[in-house]
């Protein structure tokens, strides 16, 4: 028995001291929400738009593009059947600031403008099929 470190796609470490066949198998899933999409997999925490759900509480999404549960790949069309992601509200926070800036030279006219993005902080709890 042997063990394998693989680097993921997220620059973060994986243990797994079973690997198939000297190749490490994730199960991951592609989901939609806020009309953008993410690669999420159990224990992954991603800042998506703001939801309507206050924190601590559970949220579920739907709206499944697709499911690799090792090694067997389901893609939809467009979305997955019975197929759902829970996952945990841990904050709401404000992201970084984005600053507009608009000149006219010549003319004196120099307007800035600033937008932070509201947004959800979720955990990834389990991948549903």
């Amino acid at each position: 028995m042997f063990a394998i470190l693989l680097l993921h796609s997220r620059f973060s470490l994986i243990y797994s001291p079973f690997p198939k066949n000297g190749i490490l198998i994730v199960t991951y899933s592609i989901i939609e929400t806020g009309s953008k999409q993410y690669r999420v997999s159990a224990g992954d925490r991603l800042e998506i738009e703001r939801l309507a759900v206050e924190a601590g509480q559970a949220v579920t999404f739907d709206r499944v593009l697709l499911v690799n549960n090792e090694g067997k790949l389901a893609v939809g069309s467009p979305t997955v059947a019975n197929a759902s992601v829970v996952a945990d509200v841990v904050e709401h926070i404000r992201g970084e600031k984005k600053i507009a800036f608009k000149m006219k030279r010549r003319k004196g006219y120099r307007k800035t403008i600033g937008h932070r993005q509201e947004l959800t902080v979720v955990k990834i709890k389990e991948i549903k099929t």
